[in-house]
């Protein structure tokens, strides 16, 4: 029964079944129709033969021959005390008695003008039209058994016809149809391919699609067609998606790992300076300095990479208003004491603006939006940080972003060559720009650089 399962078999045995239900109906109503003309026709004939044994019976001029009837003519006499009646047979003069249970039969015949038929026992039936006359009930009749045979042989001529018809429409719809499936099978054949490619890791190219003149949406393969390619093509996007993220994670492992590996190995060095001049006060003071340096290098590192963990999960921020105005105005105030030799500008609007979110990770925005401006930038920068209803920017009129690191700025370790030479301190790990991009898309807010030599804007909007 598997076979009956495609969508060809179905449709063809659907096509099938319709014709041959159309054709019984056709036929049905057809042998109908044919035997009820014939029955009319016999019936105008039984008719004519009583009409005929009606001038028999009452002669005139002109009437010698109106008494010939056709062979297996029926004519019965009832109603009188012997009823008698007889079938005529093939030659003139040759008749057939009929039996006492045919007059029975004959006698229950209705005399009402209208032809009936009745069984007799005869091989066939016979329509008889029953004649009353004043001393007796005359009845004639013919039999059916040639409407029966033509009847017959019209039978079997439909079902000869209706074999042939279903095997011709058996074949025909075959063809039809899987003709008419093919582009189907083509769409089906693209999607076994894409289904044979190693999916599973690396970067993946997904060249199979539906050819252009399958995917027409004007027809239903068409919009299959259609609809697997645009699969297809999110499919593509996806994996490439997937792909770059990997290659970032591994990136990202691989960065952190570095970043970690420097002060362990400063951490290492200055430890063991210290246990190899244990009378040495100030080599040990030295190295414990260095030690809690690096170590507070190491915390921070960890913090943020932490922070950025908890943001990519999904943990939700603390929402609630934050005086955006405030914090700004806090931020800059820190930048002048950190840096002097920077010229720092506020412009605020008169009316305080209020965000929600998280006042702790907003401050941390700004923050990191002022050191990155106060580490990468000479002296004597003009940093202007200017707030609007929604959000903030922050402005510098320095040396701007190398071009190569512009639409990479916001990615974890992403820096320049400036900033991969450290100076103390103020050396960075590349997770300041990345963590206030996570920071402002936790808030469902947007950041956006624009950075042209001479001029660096830091743009950020955030939810009212």
């Amino acid at each position: 029964m598997d076979r009956f399962r495609s969508l060809t078999a179905r449709l063809v045995l659907t096509a099938v079944a319709l014709v041959a239900a159309f054709a019984l109906l056709i036929g049905a109503a057809t042998t109908v129709a044919v035997r009820d003309q014939l029955l009319d026709q016999l019936d105008q004939k039984v008719v004519e033969s009583a009409q005929r044994i009606d001038r028999q019976l009452r002669p005139g001029p002109g009437d010698d021959d109106m008494g010939n009837q056709a062979p297996g003519t029926l004519f019965a006499v009832l109603g009188i005390d012997q009823p008698v009646g007889e079938i005529l047979g093939d030659r003139p003069g040759e008749s057939d008695a009929l039996s006492d249970s045919a007059l029975e039969e004959l006698e229950a015949v209705p005399v009402d003008g209208q032809v009936h038929q009745v069984d007799i026992g005869q091989p066939s039936d016979y329509r008889v039209l029953a004649t009353e006359y004043p001393n007796a009930v005359v009845v004639t009749g013919l039999p059916t058994s040639d409407v029966d045979d033509t009847v017959s042989s019209l039978l079997v001529t439909e079902a000869l016809l209706f074999m042939l018809a279903t095997l011709a429409a058996a074949g025909i719809g075959a063809v039809v149809v899987r003709r008419q499936l093919r582009p189907l099978r083509e769409v089906a054949a693209t999607a076994r391919a894409v289904s044979e490619l190693p999916l599973a890791s690396g970067a993946i190219a997904l060249e199979e699609r539906v050819p252009e003149h399958l995917t027409d949406e004007r027809t239903e393969v068409g919009q299959v067609g259609s609809a697997l390619n645009a699969m297809l093509e999110h499919v593509e996007a996806s994996l490439g998606a997937r792909h770059k993220s990997e290659q970032q994670v591994r990136q990202f492992v691989a960065d952190a790992s570095h970043e970690l590996r420097t002060p362990l190995t400063t951490i290492a060095g200055y430890t063991e300076l210290a246990r190899s001049r244990p009378d040495d006060k100030a080599a040990a003071d030295t190295a414990l300095a260095k030690v809690e340096e690096e170590s507070g290098r190491m915390t921070a590192l960890v913090e943020d990479l932490l922070l950025l963990a908890r943001l990519d999960s999904g943990r939700p921020l603390v929402s609630e208003p934050v005086d955006l105005t405030r914090l700004l105005v806090e931020a800059v105030s820190d930048s002048r004491v950190l840096a002097p030799d920077h010229q720092w500008r506020l412009s605020l609007p008169e009316e305080s603006v209020e965000v929600t979110g998280d006042e702790q990770r907003l401050h941390q925005v700004v923050t990191n939006l002022l050191a990155n401006a106060r580490k990468y930038t000479p002296a004597g920068t003009t940093v202007t940080v200017s707030a609007h209803p929604g959000g903030f920017a922050v402005h510098d009129d320095g040396p701007g972003f190398p071009a190569d690191l512009v639409d990479h700025a916001f990615e974890r370790f992403a820096r320049g060559d400036v900033a991969r030479t450290r100076a103390g301190k103020e050396g960075g790990y590349g997770l300041g720009l990345s963590l206030v991009s996570a920071i402002v898309t936790a808030h469902g807010g947007t950041v956006a650089l624009r950075s042209v030599p001479g001029g660096t804007t830091v743009s950020v909007e955030l939810p009212s």
